[in-house]
Parts: C-alpha cells; structure tokens; sequence
C-alpha cells in the first residue's frame, strides 16, 4: 500500500474524537461478556419468480411483534413479514419489479431502496409516506452492477427510532457476471446485519435515538437480530456480505486471530481486484462483501476494535466462527472481479461545496420538505466536496454511484475504491468524490443527501436534489409542495 493510503487507513481507524470531552456523547461500555451460545439467524429469502408479464412481485408488511433476542425476555421490535428485521431480497440486473409495501404500524413510515438507482417517485424518502393501513406499490426495472443494497425507513425526523425498533433487511443484486465466487445464501454466502442496541430491565429497547450527539451507542451487538451469536461453518471459504445497519456505531472488523481476508466488493459492487486486509471499518449505511477462509475443526471469533473515534467506543466480539472437521472444498478467490467503470469528471465539471456543522444543518441550512437545494442535469459527472468541521460524520447521496477522490488529501485505502453511495468523512476533514447521476428525470420529486448518522438526519442534516434534462436547469422551481410523489 502507497505511504499516504497507508496513513489514510490509518485515519480511519485512530483518529480521535473532536468531541471526546462532549458531555453530551453518549459512550458505551462493552456489554458482558457471551458465550456465543445462540444459532446466528440467517434471514429468509424472498425471491420471487416473474409472473406471465415479466414482473418480479414482493410482498413486505410492516408489523410490530415480540422477539426473543435477550435469554429469558420478550423484547417489543418491528419487523418487515415478521416480528424483527425483515427478509433478504433478490433480484438480477434486468428484472422489472414491483414492491407491495403494506403499514401494518400505528404510525406513517416509509421503506427507502438505499443503494437502488431508481425513479425519484419510486426511491422511498420522507416524499413517498406510507399512511397506517396504506399499500405502496413502487415499481422500477433493476440497472446497476450486483452488489450488497439494503431496505430501511425514511421518514424525515423518525428515521433513528424507525431502524432502531428493527425495520431494515438486505436487497442482493445479481447479474450475469461468471465469477467463480460463493453464492449459495445461507451456506457459503451469508449475510451479516450489525446493530447495537441498549436494553431495560425488563427486556425492551432502552435509549433516546435522538439524544446526545450521536444518538444510542448500544453496549449490545446484534448480528441478523441475534445476541450471543455462532455460526457453523462447512466450506472451506465463506463470503460474507456485512451491512453496518447501527445508528451511528462504527465497526473496525477484524478477527481475533489478526487473519487477512479478501475485501471483494462495498456499496457498489464488486471491485476491480480482491483486496487483502486485516481490519476494515465501515461506518452507518455502508456495506462490505468479505471472503473468509477456514481450516477444518477450527474456530475464530470476529471483533470491533476501539480505536479512538468518537462513534466506535468499545470493544465487541461479535460472531463467533466453527468450522466443521470437514469442509466442503472452494476454489480460490478469483484475481480479477469486476471491471468497474471509473467515474471520472470531465474537465470544467461542476464542483459542489457541502459543509457539515454540528448536528442539524448542511451549508448553515436545515432540511426543509419544500425546498430544492440542488438542481443536477442527467447523467451528470460532478465534484462534491464534503467538509466536516467537527465531530464524525459521513455522506450518503441516494440514487448515485461515486469513486472517493481524496480524503484530506490522500488516496482512500484500497478496499474503499470501486463504486460507493456513502462514506466516512472524519472530523476536521474535507472529502472529495466523483459523483455519477442517473438519467431518471423529475423537476418535482427530489433525491436525498445526507449524514447516515440517523440521529443528525432526523435533526436535519439532509438537504435535497433533483435531476432534470440537461438545459433546463434554470427552469426548475426550488419550492415543491411537501410529499410529492404520493402513494
């Protein structure tokens, strides 16, 4: 690794928190100590045939239940076709889906396609409200590389508790690349929801998710919903496709054995060449795909290190692994991937300027339902520039795929290259990105860009875009009614 990506990696990983005397950061000691003596829960399937027209049809219910995550206590949660987190989606490049979304809730929620590039009308921000009892039915034709999306709430200001109570899941993408990669889900292909959670005596959620300045840090780690988790491994290699569903927490995932792995794929998908590493971070939205491998009778337990930034206090086991004494044999991981096209912005491409500060406010200006902040021409390359002034953030732009130019500077690490949808922007730090829209148009449904942190979303770090035909830019009004896009 070049000397300033080094150091970069490093950045990741140590830097310290600006805010560490903040009292209000809300800190999490580690839980105690586990067992692992809880089955890891793999989430069902759902991946439907196409009917007589071509259309791939899923069926998602918000509902609330009780789930048993702590030995011995029901906890209160909500889940999508069940009482907690939901089932894994699968479709392929090419397919024409269309979602049923029924509110089985008491309350409006949403269900936002995050990492999907899709129609504004169909992204499922605060702008596509699902009412109590109400059915949304979205429907768009899949058109990006495979990779590792997921499912969650966007209702603008109950976002944190939406996720935190359990509504999220995973969304797979395929397409017809011939790789010879693990991909029998549940066996060699698995995914991996991480969330913290804080629990009451008497088993419920525990926490404001809209208190201190991150929120809840929980001293409590699920993974797929499970508490005290193994899984029992049977291949001689596993992919593991891992999804930092928390709140705010970052992960720094290594395992205790300090064995390498091969990084094959983040928000994006797939890279260009395996990476080999020995930890990775991932902060609140991003997605990695890992591939791990096992000598027969084994077990190693995989971690998050506390490395001194303000959103990844304590150290957690998370998983642990038991190879079986005998495996399946795996053919080795493939030296080259995919061949992601680069995002390159052309010459005298627009530079746009975001500036985060405090917890509320993107360029001094809160989230406002009836405002367009940018106007973006379609299939637009363009520079944003984040820059963060004070504690941890990070970025998420809905609908794009962008390549991370510079972190203060220096090259991203390796393993964070390829295509994106969000990104750590550390404290006191100015990140650059190419930035590559979509050619869906709409002057009145806008796209979201925001913090991940779900706590500062909801506060109102978050601003709004639009992509229109390229000219008409200035023809665009930068005032909409509140809720466009409907059921």
């Amino acid at each position: 690794m070049h000397r300033r990506q080094f150091l970069t990696a490093a950045a990741l990983s140590a830097l310290a928190a600006a805010c560490s005397s903040d009292p209000a950061v809300d800190p999490a000691s580690p839980g105690p100590e586990i067992d692992f003596g809880t089955p890891l829960r793999v989430p069902p399937l759902l991946n439907p045939k196409s009917g007589k027209d071509g259309v791939r049809r899923f069926e998602l219910s918000m509902q609330a239940g009780r789930t048993q995550i702590l030995a011995g206590k029901r906890t209160p949660t909500w889940g999508f076709n069940g009482a907690f987190l939901g089932p894994t989606l699968r479709a392929s490049r090419g397919d024409k889906v269309k979602m049923a979304v029924r509110n089985g809730l008491s309350e409006l929620s949403t269900v936002h396609w995050h990492g999907m590039r899709l129609p504004a009308r169909m992204d499922g921000g605060p702008h596509q409200p699902i009412e109590p009892g109400a059915v949304w039915m979205p429907h768009w034709t899949i058109d990006q590389p495979a990779a590792t999306s997921w499912y969650h709430p966007h209702p603008h200001g109950a976002t944190a508790e939406h996720v935190y109570r359990g509504l999220a899941g995973m969304f797979i993408l395929d397409d017809d690349l011939d790789l010879d990669l693990p991909a029998d889900y549940g066996i060699d292909d698995i995914p991996l929801i991480l969330q913290d959670k804080k629990f009451a005596p008497d088993g419920s959620f525990d926490g404001d998710p809209l208190k201190g300045t991150f929120g809840i840090l929980g001293d409590h780690i699920l993974v797929n919903g499970t508490y005290n988790p193994h899984l029992r491994v049977t291949t001689e290699r596993v992919r593991f496709r891992v999804l930092n569903g928390s709140n705010a927490r970052m992960y720094n995932l290594a395992f205790a054995d300090k064995r390498s792995f091969h990084v094959i794929a983040n928000d994006g998908g797939l890279l260009g060449a395996p990476v080999e590493v020995e930890t990775l971070s991932l902060t609140p939205g991003e997605r990695v795909e890992i591939i791990v491998a096992f000598a027969p009778g084994e077990q190693v337990i995989l971690r998050t290190a506390d490395n001194g930034v303000d959103i990844g206090e304590g150290d957690f086991d998370l998983l642990k692994l038991i190879a079986a004494k005998q495996l399946k044999p795996a053919p080795a991981v493939p030296a080259r991937l995919a061949s992601p096209a680069a995002i390159t912005a052309p010459a005298g491409a627009k530079v746009r300027r975001f500036k985060l500060s405090g917890h509320d406010a993107i360029n001094g200006k809160a989230m406002d339902m009836t405002r367009i902040d940018e106007v973006v021409p379609a299939g637009a390359v363009e520079i944003w520039e984040i820059e963060n002034n004070v504690y941890s953030h990070n970025f998420h732009i809905h609908e794009v795929a962008f390549q991370v130019l510079e972190m203060d500077g220096s090259a991203p690490p390796p393993y964070a290259t390829g295509h994106k949808d969000t990104v750590y922007v550390p404290s006191k730090s100015v990140v650059r990105l190419a930035v590559q829209f979509g050619r869906y148009t709409d002057p009145v449904s806008p796209y979201m860009y925001h913090c991940h942190i779900l706590r500062h979303e909801d506060s109102g770090m978050m601003g709004q875009f639009v992509i229109v035909e390229p000219g008409t830019e200035n023809q665009v009004s930068l005032s909409i009614p509140a809720h466009i896009g409907g059921h």
